[in-house]
């Protein structure tokens, strides 16, 4: 029931009733449910920003979890990124240059140049598709890196097998044993020509040995030729090692291999005699690498020693009589 109110008339003297019109009711009735929903609305408006629906409790433990799997798929794909830069250091500082091939350039290695997929989801403003495209740009990224690291291991592979080619066919052999080290008579340079008696230059060495004496090929190769003089060299051997080497092996008394024969390093190839121009039973041996005869003195180095190497320098640099 609503409430009575009355108000006191001071010409009356009287306490009158206290009429209120009907549009003041309406007016009156619209305030109290303006303000209870403005009221209502304000509680509501609280009620959210400081208080989750089940359903939000939900998909914010879900966000959680995958923001954790996130980071930890981020961890490793940093942990691998280090790994492989590990691999890539190694193999510019090290394997690259001990094979003397030209290291790859850190820019060839980590442009993110041909992949650009993901590069337009790094422009949204939304952050999932964000997080997801620079994952997935990170493991293009490291796709990319392993490739060519893989393919750059392929080529240390070949470049490996040709280096120890190239180190089983260069000379580095005495052509006959020679192990008292009292077998070379006569090293590289001006010597004295034992039939003209001057000085002359002596493209090789001289080792004296018996007739019959083994001769042994100083590197891997193939037999260029095998030739017979009755003058000069006489019976001589020519092995293409390749690389650039080529030696020289004169004087024979007889051959044991063929002309286009591969031999291998240590193989017998032949025999000491003395045949062409030749004073007495000795082995002629010379090295040419890319057309220039050099001192084959600097090619034994792998059957002997360091003080061994000493005394057959001090020997080559005697300046005698050569045999041929």
């Amino acid at each position: 029931m609503a409430k009575i109110k009355y108000y006191y008339d001071t010409e009356t003297c009287k306490y009158e009733l206290l009429k209120t019109s009907k549009s003041e009711i309406v007016w009156n009735t619209l305030g109290f449910i303006l303000t209870s929903v403005l009221f209502g609305a304000g509680l509501l408006y609280l009620y959210v920003q400081f208080f989750n629906s089940p359903k939000e409790l939900i998909l914010k433990k879900e966000n959680s979890t995958l923001l954790f799997y996130y980071d930890l798929i981020n961890k490793e794909l940093d942990e691998t990124t280090n790994v492989i830069a590990e691999l890539e250091s190694r193999d510019n500082s090290i394997y690259r240059v001990i094979f003397e091939a030209t290291p790859i350039s850190t820019e060839k290695r980590t442009s993110d140049d041909g992949i650009n997929k993901y590069k337009e989801l790094l422009n949204k403003k939304v952050k999932p598709q964000k997080l997801i495209a620079s994952t997935l740009l990170k493991m293009e990224l490291l796709k990319k890196r392993v490739s060519i690291q893989s393919k750059s291991f392929d080529e240390i592979m070949i470049l490996a097998r040709n280096k120890s080619k190239m180190y089983s066919s260069i000379p580095a052999i005495q052509p006959i044993s020679n192990k008292e080290l009292k077998a070379l008579a006569s090293g590289f340079g001006m010597r004295i020509h034992p039939i003209y008696k001057v000085k002359m230059m002596h493209t090789g060495v001289d080792f004296a040995a018996v007739r019959g004496t083994p001769i042994y090929a100083t590197g891997d190769g193939v037999i260029k030729a095998t030739i017979r003089n009755l003058g000069g060299y006489g019976n001589e051997i020519e092995i293409n090692h390749g690389y650039g080497y080529i030696t020289k092996y004169a004087h024979l008394e007889k051959f044991s291999v063929r002309e286009g024969q591969k031999v291998k390093r240590g193989e017998c190839i032949g025999y000491v005699g003395t045949s062409g121009t030749s004073t007495a039973p000795h082995l002629h041996y010379e090295v040419i690498k890319n057309g220039e005869k050099v001192n084959p003195i600097y090619y034994f180095f792998n059957d002997i020693t360091p003080a061994e190497y000493e005394t057959l320098l001090k020997l080559a640099s005697e300046e005698n009589q050569s045999l041929s």
